[in-house]
């Protein structure tokens, strides 16, 4: 072992009680910082925060702590770092989405005095990281419901983001000792689960909606809480509907693996019993359709979305799978017939028309008892054209 290291072990295993600032062979040491770099090769990380407790961590967003009447209030950074972007492409792409959420209660951002306004928010990350982001000139208070992970929209329509959680959460939080106002802003698309008139009536604080999208609320604010028309209107743009689009290809590949083993399996099937050849040949005609049909559904649908014929999702997403159908004809016409060309157009059809319909749930389009009526409609006459395209296809190689 070298002078150095020896020196180096020594000195961090029987740390020197001598004072601070006395004369050394190589230099004073003035302060307790070069002390710990000269004994140990680098000054000390920052002090543990008192908040810690034993297997607990602060979360990389909470930057210090506001102390209120009703106790200490985590005060949130309101710019992303890269654990916060890192989770949003997890989350959009279906990575753990379940999880990608916060505890509820009282968060600050800024220095919130006791008249600061009070933003109600989920407890989904995504949202909650889209109106902290907004925030960075607002001082305010951030009351996050417990809503299971989900959205605002999304949370309002399954009575998450609702009258008794908003009500339960301002009395666990203690909210009337840190304000002296009795103003809750809630977001414009809560409006379906609470009742504002309860609220008042259960905790004395009157609910007032503020505007539809999170870059709106600091002119809100300065506005006197008051929202101009703009501000109320919900957009579903070409770029909104595209960013959902990883979301709902994210449920797809397990589902997918049993499809296409099915495929191969089924396409096998034919005069000689079952043929590996022809399991090859005909299944991958079959796995095309079914991709095709998941272009069609999935991507090409939302995309362009208000230019497709119809009202209905799943009529849209038949539309473009019949397209896709008809183009995987063209394709492998010269190994087709009949019967088989018929399987596939009504494969890609099912399958398009299926998907498009689930993109109802992430859209403004539709209400839930809309996407209800719907579905009750479109799933039967889809799943009549999976069977039909089945017993056409396995048809189609005994008669061919």
């Amino acid at each position: 072992m070298s002078q150095k290291n020896s020196q180096h072990n020594s000195c961090c295993e029987k740390p020197s009680h001598e004072p601070v600032g006395i004369q050394t062979a190589a230099r004073p040491i003035t302060d307790v910082a070069q002390q710990n770099e000269v004994c140990c090769g680098s000054p000390p990380g920052p002090e543990s925060s008192r908040y810690e407790k034993p297997g607990y961590a602060l979360l990389d967003f909470v930057e210090a702590f506001v102390q209120t009447p009703a106790g200490p209030v985590p005060r949130v950074k309101t710019d992303l770092q890269w654990r916060d972007h890192a989770g949003t492409i997890r989350a959009r792409l279906g990575i753990n989405r379940a999880q990608h959420k916060i505890a509820p209660g009282l968060y600050c951002v800024g220095k919130p005095d006791a008249q600061a306004p009070v933003l109600v928010t989920a407890n989904y990350k995504l949202t909650f990281d889209a109106l902290r982001t907004e925030l960075k000139a607002v001082s305010a208070w951030v009351l996050v419901l417990d809503t299971r992970g989900i959205n605002v929209w999304c949370a309002a329509g399954k009575n998450l983001f609702s009258t008794t959680e908003l009500i339960d959460r301002v009395n666990r939080t203690d909210l009337k000792k840190v304000v002296s106002h009795n103003r809750l802003i809630l977001p414009q698309l809560a409006a379906t689960g609470v009742a504002a008139h309860h609220v008042k009536k259960a905790i004395g604080f009157k609910v007032i909606y503020g505007p539809v999208r999170t870059l709106d609320i600091p002119k809100f604010l300065a506005n006197g809480f008051t929202s101009e028309p703009s501000m109320r209107k919900v957009t579903f743009s070409t770029l909104e509907r595209v960013i959902l689009i990883p979301v709902e290809l994210a449920h797809l590949p397990k589902p997918s693996f049993w499809v296409l083993l099915a495929a191969f399996v089924i396409s096998g099937i034919g005069i000689q019993v079952f043929s590996f050849s022809a399991a090859w040949v005909r299944g991958m005609m079959l796995a095309v359709a079914y991709a095709v049909g998941i272009l069609a559904g999935a991507i090409v649908t939302p995309t362009l979305l208000p230019w497709i014929p119809g009202k209905s999702f799943a009529v849209k997403g038949a539309i473009i799978g019949l397209i896709g159908g008809a183009a995987i004809v063209v394709l492998f016409q010269s190994n087709l017939q009949f019967w088989g060309a018929l399987a596939l157009m009504l494969c890609t059809t099912a399958v398009g028309s299926y998907l498009a319909m689930n993109f109802t749930g992430s859209t403004p389009f539709t209400s839930p008892s809309g996407v209800e009526k719907e579905m009750r409609k479109a799933i039967p006459l889809q799943a009549l054209a999976l069977i039909v395209a089945l017993v056409a296809w396995v048809g189609a190689a005994f008669a061919g």
